[in-house]
């Protein structure tokens, strides 16, 4: 299953992000001050997920890696199948009882 994980980290990072905007807005008493270190470390983890992710997708084969948007897919780019192309037999059928 191909998955876009980049987004992901991206979306869950903005909600971070988010949260850290309404805390400073507001202001949580003392007691409470935590939850801003809280955003500040799911900003941080986000990031480095995004690196890690970023990075992991770097090392993979080209075929392995995910579609860009700009590109097309390789149903697309190959077209119909060449003499060259790896075509498999049918599996054998196995014998029917009289």
């Amino acid at each position: 299953m191909r998955t876009n994980n980049s987004a992901t980290i991206l979306a869950g990072t903005g909600l971070w992000v988010v949260a850290l905007v309404v805390l400073l807005i507001v202001r949580p008493g003392p007691d409470h001050q935590w939850w801003i270190w809280t955003c500040v470390s799911g900003i941080c983890g986000g990031l480095f997920g995004l690196w890690f992710v970023r990075r992991l997708d770097r090392g993979k084969a080209p075929d392995e890696r995910e579609p860009s948007p700009d590109t097309p897919s390789s149903a697309e780019s190959t077209g119909p199948a060449t003499a060259t192309s790896p075509i498999l037999p049918a599996p054998p059928v196995p014998p029917t009882a009289p």
